[in-house]
């Protein structure tokens, strides 16, 4: 497939950034929440098609297999006017209702070590997963529930013309909290510390194959991989840094490693505070660590500073200040950050994804500002700070 030119130096626009050189200036995308995306429309009179992709021109674009581990439809438990319950791949019971702003995780059915010891994956190689439409949890499931998602392929096909695109893995806590609930992974892992291990194992396995299925299956129109992994609240990890390295690192290591030998760099999406297991992102070799949730505590100026450029930046704009400031506090925000831009290895995002309380007018503001004062070489006048390097 012809790609635009606009879209190759897009590419080399991020794969600069990711290598820690300076391009023509610092790439800017982002995720959106869907309720940001109704406003977005309604307040500029878009099409319900419009994208901020395209309208904006950003510079990269994830998209997202089928990575259940049983592959089938959403069953339907009950549905009323303002709600729906459905029983998902991950056999978990999950109720989406109007008046909530995220879905509700109601049941697992998979909550006994017993149960856990006998479950099965799918093939992650089955076509379905690729080259299939139909319902599946992570593309289907988040602050809207979504039936019938449309082949894979067909939408990184779609987007490959004009965007650098790339797809997207869970590590092992990622997969493992969605099939046996986060309480029981924390409890498990206190409890039951080798069981959960050895399913982690299993866990990691069926991962790799779905990452490696999904490249080839791309056929060479992915440009990298986004590995999505909470492992953290906003205070600290979920679990002792050493059972975290013993039991999820070398499953994480693998994953990098497999991507890496196909040419694809890896942006590491994780929330909350890891500031305890950083160092070990950067050992296995992560390009770029997103989103550096401001309101976790994490400073992109700072972790340039404490880190150099060992390890690749995506995210850390807060989207608290994001809604709440006006112009110039956008602008003294924005540049702040931009040092960490400097010798590239920054891609400006939020701190999570953007929500509906940040009006069309701010997210604007924050894309211009990055377009006019991020082109290399940086001149960021008096937010400049000459220790950031």
């Amino acid at each position: 497939m012809e790609r635009t030119p606009n879209c190759l130096a897009k590419l080399d626009r991020m794969n600069k950034a990711l290598h820690h050189q300076e391009g023509d200036r610092v790439p800017i995308s982002d995720f959106f929440w869907s309720n940001f995306l109704r406003r977005w429309r309604e307040e500029l009179g878009l099409p319900s098609d419009a994208s901020p992709y395209t309208y904006y021109d950003l510079d990269w674009i994830v998209t997202i297999p089928n990575m259940d581990p049983h592959i089938k439809d959403f069953e339907v438990l009950e549905e009323t006017e303002d709600s729906i319950t459905v029983r998902t791949g991950f056999e978990a019971i999950i109720q989406r209702k109007s008046t909530y702003p995220m879905p509700r995780f109601l049941k697992f059915e998979t909550d006994t070590i017993e149960k856990m010891r006998s479950f099965q994956f799918d093939d992650p190689w089955d076509e379905r997963r690729y080259f299939k439409g139909g319902d599946n949890q992570l593309a289907g499931v988040g602050d809207t529930l979504t039936r019938n998602s449309p082949p894979w392929i067909e939408t990184v096909k779609s987007i490959y013309p004009d965007f650098p695109v790339y797809g997207s893995v869970c590590e092992g806590h990622e997969m493992t909290w969605r099939i046996l609930g986060q309480e029981n992974v924390l409890l498990w892992s206190a409890e039951y510390p080798d069981e959960l291990a050895r399913f982690v194992d299993r866990v990691h396995q069926f991962n790799l194959g779905i990452a490696e299925a999904q490249i080839k299956a791309a056929d060479g129109l992915l440009d990298g991989m986004v590995i999505w992994g909470d492992v953290a609240y906003t205070k600290d990890l979920f679990f002792p840094p050493a059972y975290w390295r013993r039991v999820f690192k070398p499953g994480l290591k693998a994953l990098v490693d497999l991507c890496h030998s196909y040419g694809l760099p890896v942006i590491y999406h994780g929330c909350g505070n890891v500031k305890r297991i950083f160092e070990d992102f950067i050992e296995v070799g992560i390009d770029a660590y997103n989103p550096l949730e401001a309101k976790a505590g994490l400073d992109v100026v700072e972790l340039r500073r404490q880190y150099g450029h060992r390890i690749g930046f995506c995210g850390n704009i807060s989207v608290i200040e994001w809604a709440q400031f006006g112009p110039e506090q956008l602008k003294a925000m924005v540049l702040r950050k931009l040092n960490a831009a400097k010798g590239g290895g920054y891609i400006v995002q939020s701190d999570h994804s953007v929500p509906d309380n940040i009006s069309p007018q701010n997210y604007e503001i924050v894309v211009n500002l990055v377009r006019q004062y991020g082109r290399y070489p940086l001149q960021l006048g008096e937010y400049d700070l000459p220790d950031v390097h």
